[in-house]
């Protein structure tokens, strides 16, 4: 450790001198021992980002250098835990000062006192290398956590103890000498290596229709959520929490409002996962960074969240994090480098903007983790606010260049109360192909085919609404009057959902495949009654296709629609 004295302040950023760093050692700041991290070095002096409000500091207190990075603990004890930006967890902090965080507290990222019931897998003399299984612990009802071997170790077992051990305590060795912990500590800024790559060809089914159907997202994949203020962000966020079928959340409310972060820590806890039925915090870690708490952990906290989020990927689990939004986190970097006095980009945001965008996405994939043969994946799902809904703006521009899925939320639909408001004519997946074969598999041979045709429909209405607007739908040819009928009936029945009902809330692959078959089915039979001879105003006014809409809100979904379908064909028979 070195030490050195604080010679300039402004605000977050502060310059010491007589310390030597390396880039992104942590520091202690001042003599309340701030937490801060180097972010450059210019000669003798270097600048420190700091974690925490620097206001009452002054220059000459001292500056001390750990000489280690800004680390995360990794280990049995994350999982059900609401964390701040730099891991520190706030029920916790909360029981040794109340309600708000005092500077320079501290206190480890996992409970050190608690013992875990540990059973060794592997056995003495069995070589092992980085991200090899030695043991599990059973972490919460149901998820197995995995022990890992730190990922640049490698070595023989010299021994290894089955037993009740605290994070800290060593449960076994290897010949090199190495101890081995329940826990191990990895740099936040550093991906955690792994053996593969692999292509992302299985869906991350989210149970949120207008996603499975139009634009489906795959495990590994990466989407994009802007969306002006009101258009159901947050919401579409937490419902992908909720009901998408990853095995471990990791949600990072990085710069939200307080009232939105408390929604989800209070409903959380409460929530039953539909899998296990057990509660959903079980497979969840929270990362909460408050917009009113200090700028810089911001910038850290997505960090934070996705180095979580690798580790259980090398456990072999499926993860989906949640990043919201990256807008605030993007605004975090502004900030700094303004104090910084670095020159400008666009719109005043660094001009590495798009590089460190492009990092955090790049953690996402699906692989093969090191030391076993199971695959596992991380999925990124970012909300972006552009100020005022305008999706030109660098955050946006910077984040559609490295996604792949665009979930474009519109705020004239939530305006009209369609939710999820996504505008399905601005939205895309570039992933659809590559999960064409996995859903011809596992839900139906013809589920693109019924996808392509619905988006031509709701094209073709967009533009049969210009003509609308000017004369009127009941002076459209008939064939077109129909179109319009259908499109309504995708954007009623298909593509709206409610997220506060119990059964619509979410909807299974299976059912969304049947209610888009309908749709279509209903389509073909007018079609086919409007060529033989019936008037389009009998075809817009049978009653059958206005029942489709209760099939949302049933448990016996099949049996409702079979009826349903049986209804159309007797009153559009010719």
């Amino acid at each position: 450790m070195s030490k050195g004295i604080l010679y300039r302040i402004a605000g977050p950023v502060v310059v010491a001198k007589g310390i030597k760093p390396r880039m992104y050692d942590v520091c202690r700041v001042g003599n309340e021992n701030l937490m801060g991290e180097v972010i450059q070095i210019e000669g003798e002096k270097t600048i420190i980002q700091v974690y925490e409000d620097t206001s009452g500091i002054k220059p000459g207190e001292p500056v001390v250098n750990t000489s280690e990075p800004l680390k995360v603990e990794l280990g049995p004890g994350m999982l059900g835990n609401i964390y701040d930006g730099i891991q520190r967890p706030l029920p916790v902090l909360i029981k040794q000062m109340g309600d708000f965080i005092k500077r320079g507290v501290d206190a480890p990222g996992l409970d050190i006192g608690k013992k875990w019931e540990f059973k060794a897998t592997a056995k003495k003399g069995e070589d092992v290398s980085g991200g090899s299984i030695v043991g599990e612990v059973e972490e919460n009802p149901g998820i197995v956590h995995k022990i890992l071997i730190f990922p640049n170790q490698k070595g023989r077992i010299d021994e290894l103890k089955s037993g009740k051990f605290t994070v800290n305590e060593v449960i076994g060795k290897l010949d090199n000498g190495f101890e081995l912990r329940l826990k191990h500590n990895w740099p936040v800024r550093l991906a955690r290596p792994v053996s593969a790559k692999l292509k992302p060809e299985v869906p991350l089914i989210t149970g949120q229709r207008v996603f499975d159907a139009l634009f489906p997202l795959a495990k590994g994949g990466v989407a994009a959520i802007p969306g002006p203020f009101g258009a159901g962000k947050t919401v579409s966020q937490q419902q992908l929490a909720k009901w998408s079928d990853a095995d471990i959340i990791v949600y990072v409310g990085c710069g939200e409002r307080g009232n939105e972060m408390t929604e989800v820590l209070t409903e959380f806890p409460e929530l039953t996962d539909p899998r296990s039925g057990r509660p959903l915090m079980n497979r969840t870690v929270l990362i909460a960074n408050t917009s009113n708490m200090p700028v810089a952990a911001r910038e850290a906290s997505v960090y934070t969240g996705v180095t979580i989020a690798e580790y259980f990927r090398d456990m072999g689990y499926s993860v989906a994090l949640m990043a919201d939004s990256t807008s605030r986190w993007a605004e975090a970097m502004r900030e700094i480098s303004s104090r910084l006095e670095e020159m400008p980009g666009e719109e005043g945001y660094p001009a590495y903007l798009s590089t460190r965008l492009a990092q955090f996405y790049e953690r996402a994939g699906r692989v093969i983790p090191l030391g076993t043969k199971k695959e596992g994946s991380v999925s990124i799902i970012g909300a972006v606010s552009p100020p005022g809904g305008d999706f030109s703006e660098p955050v946006t521009q910077s984040t559609l260049r490295v996604t792949k899925c665009f979930w474009a939320l519109d705020a004239k639909l939530a305006q009209r109360r369609h939710f999820p408001s996504i505008n399905w004519l601005t939205s895309y997946s570039l992933y659809s192909n590559a999960l064409e074969p996995w859903h011809s598999k596992n839900v139906a041979p013809d589920w693109h085919s019924l996808a392509r045709e619905i988006m031509g429909i709701l094209q073709e209405e967009e533009k049969l609404l210009e003509i609308v607007q000017l004369v009127g739908s009941d002076a459209l040819p008939d064939r077109q009057q129909l179109i319009l009928q259908v499109a309504r009936l995708i954007r009623e029945v298909l593509l709206q959902q409610n997220a506060f009902h119990e059964i619509d809330t979410y909807c299974e692959l299976r059912k969304t495949y049947l209610i888009m078959k309908s749709i279509l089915h209903f389509s073909r039979l007018s079609s086919t009654a409007l060529d033989g001879g019936m008037r389009v105003q009998q075809i817009l006014t049978t009653k059958a296709k206005d029942r489709l809409s209760e099939v949302k809100f049933v448990k016996d979904h099949e049996r409702l629609l079979d009826e349903i379908n049986k209804q159309m064909e007797k009153e559009l028979k010719v």
